[in-house]
C-alpha cells in the first residue's frame, strides 16, 4: 500500500464528518472552524471521531480493520497538524473528535499544552509503548517512530566519516551540507534533541558550524534536498529516512527512485527518534472506544500496518519494511520525546541566533 504523496493537493472539505464506509473529510489550514450542529450531538456508543495530521490510504484500511474487529465505526477528519490542533480548541465542548493523531513532539508538546488532551492510561498501552515515547501523565502515546538521518553522495564524501551529527559540523563539509529551513519542525526537533544531549553552548556552536558548511539557499521539504544531493549540487543532507524511502519505492516516479538510488543512508550513533502520536482528547464523548483505538494502533499488530503506511519505523524493532531494512539498524538515543517537545522555543531561539534561515 503506498501513501499519498507529500505536497499531493487536498480535496475540496466537507461541512460534516462521514464515516469510512462514506467518505474522508479533509480539511484545509484556511478554512472556516464552526462544525455542523448535528456532529454537537452525543456521538453513539459504538462511533469514534479521529482528527489525524496523516493522509495515508493505509491508515483508513486499518481504521477499517479496527472497526471489523470491534464494530467501532470510525468517522475520520484529515487535515495539516497545526490546523488541527487550531480547530479542536476552537470546537472546545462541541468537538466531534474522541482522539487526535498528530506527527512531531512538538506539535503533541502544543497540543498538550493548550489542554486539548486528557489523561488516559491502559494496561496495552503501558506495555506496547516504551516509557521514552509517552507523555509521563498519560495525555499522548506515540504509534510509529522516525529516524531523522544523514543522505551522502558517495561521489564527493566518504560516507563513514559521517559518525554523528556533530560530523555535520566539521569544516571539510564545508560548501557541501545542504539543509531543511528552521521552520520545519522535524530539524526543530533534531536541534531539541541535541539540546538535551549537549548543553546550550554545545548545540549552539553546533549550529554555527553546520550553517557556515551549507551550500546553497535553505530548502522548504526533505524530498528536494534529497534530489539536491544525489544530483551532486551538495554532498550531505538531513532528512527523515521515510522521504529515502518514499522515493525508492517509486512512489514519486522513475526519476526520483534513480536519484534515490544514489544516496548512502547514514544513522548517526546515536540516532534522534521522533513519533507520530496520538491521544484521547479532553471533550471526548467516547473516550472507551478512543482508547481502545490507540491501544489498537500502538499494539504490535495494528502498529505494524500504521508504520508501513509511511514507511516508518515500529515502536519496537525495525518491522519487515524491505527498503527499511536495506538501511541498516540504527542505534537510537535515549531521550525522551516528551523533554523534545519541552526544549522546542529554546530551539527555534538558538536555530535563529545562529543563522539558520
Amino acid at each position: 500500500m503506498s501513501p499519498y504523496p507529500l505536497n499531493r493537493p487536498s480535496p475540496p472539505a466537507r461541512p460534516h464528518l462521514a464515516t469510512l464506509t462514506l467518505a474522508v473529510a479533509i480539511s484545509a489550514l484556511g478554512q472556516a472552524l464552526s462544525v455542523a450542529p448535528a456532529l454537537a450531538q452525543k456521538a453513539e456508543a459504538g462511533e469514534v471521531g479521529v482528527y489525524s495530521g496523516r493522509h495515508y490510504n493505509s491508515d483508513r484500511e486499518l481504521y477499517r480493520q479496527f472497526t471489523a474487529r470491534t464494530g467501532i465505526k470510525v468517522n475520520l477528519l484529515e487535515a495539516k497538524d497545526d490546523a488541527l490542533i487550531e480547530r479542536l480548541r476552537s470546537e472546545g465542548s462541541n468537538s466531534p473528535a474522541d482522539v487526535l493523531v498528530l506527527v512531531d513532539a512538538a506539535r503533541l508538546k502544543k497540543a498538550a499544552d493548550l489542554g486539548l488532551f486528557r489523561a488516559s492510561r491502559s494496561v496495552s498501552l503501558l506495555r506496547d509503548v516504551p516509557v521514552n515515547l509517552r507523555d509521563s501523565t498519560g495525555r499522548w502515546y506515540a504509534l510509529t517512530r522516525r529516524v531523522r538521518a544523514v543522505v551522502v553522495n558517495p561521489k564527493q564524501v566518504n560516507p563513514a566519516t559521517i559518525r554523528t551529527y556533530a560530523d555535520l559540523a566539521s569544516p571539510a563539509l564545508r560548501g557541501k551540507l545542504c539543509l531543511r529551513d528552521r521552520k520545519s519542525v522535524y530539524n526543530q526537533s533534531l536541534v531539541a534533541d541535541q539540546l538535551v544531549q549537549r548543553g546550550q553552548a554545545g548545540t549552539q556552536a553546533w549550529i554555527k558550524g553546520m550553517t557556515s558548511n551549507v551550500a546553497q539557499p535553505f530548502f522548504t521539504s526533505d524530498i528536494p534536498l534529497a534530489r539536491a544531493v544525489g544530483k551532486g549540487d551538495c554532498a550531505v543532507g538531513v532528512v527523515n529516512t521515510y522521504y529515502v524511502a518514499r522515493m525508492l519505492s517509486g512512489d514519486s516516479g522513475a526519476a526520483d527512485k534513480a536519484i534515490a538510488g544514489r544516496l548512502t543512508v547514514v544513522f548517526p550513533k546515536p540516532a534522534h527518534v521522533n513519533i507520530s502520536g496520538a491521544g484521547v482528547t479532553r471533550h471526548a464523548r467516547n473516550p472507551q472506544a478512543a482508547i481502545k483505538l490507540i491501544e489498537f494502533l500502538a499494539s504490535p499488530s495494528g502498529g505494524k500496518g500504521y508504520a508501513e503506511a509511511n514507511n516508518e519505523y515500529p515502536l519496537r524493532g525495525y518491522g519487515n519494511h524491505s527498503i527499511l531494512k536495506s538501511f541498516g539498524p540504527f542505534q537510537a538515543d535515549a531521550v525522551s520525546i516528551e523533554a523534545i517537545g519541552a526544549r522546542n522555543k529554546e530551539a527555534v531561539q538558538l536555530m535563529e541566533a545562529g543563522g539558520w534561515k
